[in-house]
């Protein structure tokens, strides 16, 4: 993996396009590239976009790529989108909605399938955004699908997190009440054209007042028109703010150190649910102990821990009573 690594860390766009292709595929190489990768990380600022379907998220941030670029910046781009329920694969295809930064080798833009992710952000998107940050990229922006308690966690991938709503989107206002209220650092009221968006960003601001735990930052509630890049300047400013703020108040560091402990025992659960699941089709001890859950000889819940107090069964070495 070191020639594919290297080139990664050059700034190739094929490397880092193979590399994410192999990190969707669960490639029992990822690990090893992610080490010799990881000493290039840490550099790049991550802002999440999040809000329901039909709220101008792609040209959000499509403005925002043309900001950045305009200061010289390098931009990498993840939409998660929903998977497709026949191939498997990423269902929208933001690609394609942001064919203006296509051709430019100063963005790099990749769609992942949520693939059934509970919160519809997938694991491997956290590690995505690692490697856009080892090729180089100064920014990473990260796009999901949806609004409500089911999205909080852009939270364990974003730097910074936008949430973005549309003046009729009344039901949001409900989701935000679940508890993305607590998730947004920056709101965006988009297509501020339209009738009623000063009232949607008054009741957003009154939800903030009510919600709001932290005295030293309250998320502002910005009007947008992604389409024609009014309030864009004003959200850029406000981005910056942000990024500042968690910088002179160490929250940043804090952040990421808390999204790396949440990455490990993630990864953690999920090797050892993919452990448990070769035993299963290994151990003879553990095919009859499942037959017996199934015939109703045994309760689930104590067959379970059953199997936890005996390591043996798992594969491990007993231990002695």
């Amino acid at each position: 993996m070191l020639q594919l690594s290297d080139r990664l860390l050059k700034g190739d766009p094929r490397a880092l396009s193979r590399a994410l292709s192999l990190l969707e595929r669960g490639d029992v190489q990822v690990s090893t590239l992610m080490q010799e990768v990881h000493h290039k990380t840490g550099k790049a600022y991550c802002i999440g976009v999040t809000g329901p379907p039909g709220a101008g998220k792609s040209t959000l941030i499509g403005r925002l790529t043309e900001a950045y670029r305009k200061k010289g910046l390098s931009v990498g781009i993840i939409a998660v989108d929903p998977t497709s329920p026949y191939s498997g694969g990423a269902l929208l295809g933001d690609r394609i909605r942001m064919e203006g930064h296509y051709l430019d080798p100063g963005v790099f833009i990749r769609s992942m399938a949520t693939r059934g992710s509970h919160g519809g952000l997938p694991r491997i998107i956290k590690a995505a955004a690692r490697l856009l940050d080892a090729s180089g990229k100064d920014v990473v922006l990260v796009e999901t699908v949806g609004v409500g308690q089911t999205e909080l966690d852009i939270m364990s991938v974003a730097d910074t997190v936008v949430v973005t709503l549309v003046p009729e989107a009344g039901d949001s206002i409900q989701a935000l009440k679940a508890g993305l209220m607590e998730a947004a650092d920056i709101f965006v009221v988009n297509k501020a054209d339209r009738q009623g968006a000063e009232q949607m960003a008054a009741a957003v601001k009154g939800g903030i007042s009510t919600a709001s735990t932290d005295t030293d930052w309250s998320p502002p509630v910005l009007l947008t028109h992604a389409h024609t890049g009014e309030g864009m300047d004003r959200l850029l400013g406000k981005l910056e703010e942000h990024r500042d703020f968690l910088i002179s108040t160490s929250r940043l560091e804090e952040r990421r150190r808390q999204r790396r402990t949440r990455e490990f025992t993630e990864v953690l659960r999920e090797e050892l649910y993919k452990r448990i699941e070769r035993q299963i089709e290994m151990s003879s001890k553990l095919k009859d102990l499942l037959g017996r859950v199934e015939s109703g000889d045994l309760e689930p819940y104590s067959a379970a821990r059953r199997c936890v107090e005996d390591a043996s069964l798992l594969g491990g070495k007993a231990t002695a009573a």
